[in-house]
């Protein structure tokens, strides 16, 4: 009779079981000087031997960066810095004294340009983007001010879109007798496979073209989108390869993004030692902001790219266990037992 009276008054009770009520048997493990000590000294090894690996990995990888924001008065694209310059060619050149390893990955690169503010990182239209044709009318609030231009629909909106970096770049080998030949760029792949097969879609219309009736392009940029790459009609549009590049923020403030991959005959095995001229057409400023522009050449790892805070911080750890496991030893001596005086 008690109990049913207690389930009446309390109907939100637990049952009365060793699970509910917390009865169950446990296990606390004791940490001794006998367990924790020798678990530092390994942990300790582990680390350093990590970062051992990853240090030298990455001191194995080949990079070369080439500034060419036009600055300095002897700079080849001096003469391009003037914002009001475009598709200005300018050449850099340089000597490669052995082999730069394959494959080699060419990226572009800016400093001071903070793409994770979140006032520009916000100012894009996903529907749009994911090719919904009802958004290509009107465009989301999100993207103003760049939103409508001429009282027409922008595509695609926003200013990380508008923003879009549009340098482009040719790579020549010099060659003994006098000539020059061009290293080919593969920009296929280049971007996230979920950028490229997910998050961004075209239109389902054919051809592209007719999907962007009644809008324009973004203000900074040369040519709408479905005519990004007039040599690769698939390579237009929302999924044009350098776009979704460009659209995927940097967390940083100084970033590379990969532009081409070189990995054709004849350079699949890297770039030969030898003199090399790369020709820009120069359009994209950042002395407003006081940014500048590098290009980097750069092979990889099976840890990826070069990275030596990778490899220093494993050693740093891994020192540091090492040293408070000899200072816990100590203790442990000089207090466990005592001198006899």
């Amino acid at each position: 009779m008690a109990r049913d009276e207690d389930e009446k008054a309390y109907p939100n009770r637990p049952d009365n079981t060793a699970f509910t009520q917390q009865r169950l048997p446990a296990w606390q493990p004791m940490l001794s000087a006998g367990i924790v000590i020798p678990g530092f000294v390994l942990i300790g090894l582990a680390f350093i031997g990590i970062g051992v690996a990853l240090f030298v990995t990455s001191r194995n990888i080949q990079v070369l960066e080439k500034d060419y924001t036009g600055v300095e008065t002897d700079s080849p694209c001096y003469k391009c810095s003037d914002t009001d310059t475009k598709n200005c060619p300018c050449t850099l050149e340089f000597s490669l004294d052995k082999l730069f390893v394959g494959p080699v990955f060419f990226y572009y690169g800016l400093t001071n340009y903070f793409q994770n503010y979140r006032k520009y990182g916000i100012s894009k239209d996903e529907e749009q983007l994911s090719g919904d044709l009802d958004n290509f009318k009107d465009p989301s609030l999100t993207c103003a001010p760049y939103q409508m231009a001429n009282k027409k629909p922008i595509a695609p909106c926003g200013a990380v879109a508008n923003s879009m970096f549009n340098d482009t770049f040719r790579l020549f080998q010099e060659m003994a007798n006098g000539k020059r030949k061009e290293v080919p760029f593969d920009g296929k792949g280049i971007a996230w496979w979920t950028d490229y097969n997910i998050k961004y879609r075209n239109p389902s219309v054919t051809p592209l073209k007719n999907a962007f009736n009644g809008t324009v392009k973004p203000i900074y940029w040369s040519k709408p989108a479905y005519e990004l790459d007039p040599s690769d009609p698939a390579n237009n549009g929302f999924i044009n390869q350098d776009f979704l590049v460009w659209m995927r923020r940097a967390a940083l403030p100084d970033f590379n993004k990969l532009y081409r991959r070189i990995t054709e005959e004849p350079y699949q095995e890297g770039l030969p030692a030898g003199n090399y001229s790369l020709e820009i057409t120069y359009n994209y400023p950042v002395l407003s902001f006081g940014g500048r522009k590098k290009v980097v050449f750069s092979n990889v790892s099976w840890m990826g790219g070069k990275n030596n805070f990778l490899g220093i911080a494993y050693l740093v750890i891994g020192s540091m266990c090492v040293v408070m496991s000899i200072v816990m030893l100590i203790v442990y001596a000089k207090f466990k037992f005592p001198d006899e005086e």
